[in-house]
């Protein structure tokens, strides 16, 4: 008779159970809320904050702005006090630059050369600025017909050469010459860049969610263009508005330059270039200081222009 078989009882196994877990999902998913809340500017200033171009950029734009509104700060001589017994004269004491030509200073000309330049870059800034982005945004945000018009009003102003046209306009009001007839007309032909780069932005955040739900609370339209929408769309315009300011420079000292800007009575970089011309092979550094000093302000602005714009794009800044 065959015996049962035999089954042995295998051993236990130890189960492994992990440890429970502490951290809810509550808190997993919780957002704090204790922090100040970050904007684009003040992640835009951390970022300029780090980049010593914008500090190099910086440190040049003040000592222009400095040159410009107190001069007598760094020279005491009088840029119209020439002798021409000190024509083409070497550096001394109290002269580091020289004497030019008629006798004059260098160092005390390119000191005050600034103040016309620099005012009329600013002054031409601000009215481009202002007068372009009016256009732009009215065109953006209102659209059709608005659109049309003000947009083929901006491709006929763009189509017109800047320089031309400033040439063109101080040749013909010559009697006129003076800072605010520059400005005027650096104004009136230099808009339409910003018009457009303000029509393209309105455009891109006219559509987002916080300008419906102005618009749905029953905001007026203009309120909610100055008050949601501009701020929001202020980036690329400080940014062109920025480099602009170098180039409006450099348009002042080229008509300057071929006689047609600032008074003659007007210390200005491009007249002294004009001057300086005839002596280039013979006496170069009367032409390099003014030259020299009208380059580092127009490049300390294209350089603080090149940071704002990468601290400002969040592209740049993840890079």
């Amino acid at each position: 008779m065959d015996r049962p078989a035999v089954f042995s009882k295998a051993p236990a196994q130890e189960r492994f159970v992990a440890d429970e877990d502490e951290t809810g999902l509550g808190a997993v998913d919780a957002v704090q809320t204790d922090g100040a809340p970050t904007s684009l500017w003040s992640e835009a200033w951390h970022s300029l904050r780090r980049r010593p171009l914008f500090w190099i950029a910086a440190a040049l734009i003040l000592l222009m702005i400095a040159l410009a509104a107190v001069p007598q700060l760094f020279t005491s001589v009088d840029p119209a006090a020439c002798q021409l017994s000190n024509s083409y004269g070497k550096p001394q004491s109290g002269h580091p630059f020289g004497f030019d030509r008629q006798g004059c200073d260098i160092y005390a000309r390119a000191i005050y050369g600034a103040r016309a330049s620099v005012m009329v870059g600013v002054f031409a800034t601000l009215g481009v600025t202002l007068l372009g982005a009016l256009i732009g945004a009215l065109a953006g945000f209102f659209g059709g017909w608005l659109d049309s018009v003000l947009a083929r009003i901006t491709d006929v102003f763009f189509a017109i050469p800047l320089v031309l046209a400033a040439i063109v306009v101080m040749s013909v009001f010559k009697q006129y010459r003076s800072t605010t007839m520059v400005v005027i007309v650096l104004t009136l032909f230099g808009w339409p860049q910003i018009a457009r780069i303000t029509r393209g932005a309105v455009m891109s955040v006219k559509n987002e969610e916080f300008v419906t739900a102005s618009t749905a609370i029953g905001a007026p339209k203009m309120a909610t263009l100055m008050r949601h929408i501009m701020p929001n769309a202020a980036a690329p315009i400080i940014v062109t508005a920025t480099v602009s300011l170098g180039i409006f420079i450099v348009l002042e000292a080229t008509l300057s330059f071929l006689g047609l800007g600032l008074p003659t009575e007007v210390v200005s970089w491009g007249a002294d270039i004009n001057k300086a011309q005839a002596a280039l092979r013979t006496a170069p550094s009367v032409l390099f200081y003014p030259a020299g000093f009208l380059a580092a302000t127009v490049l300390s602005f294209i350089m603080m222009g090149d940071a704002v714009r990468d601290a400002l794009d969040p592209k740049a800044r993840n890079r």
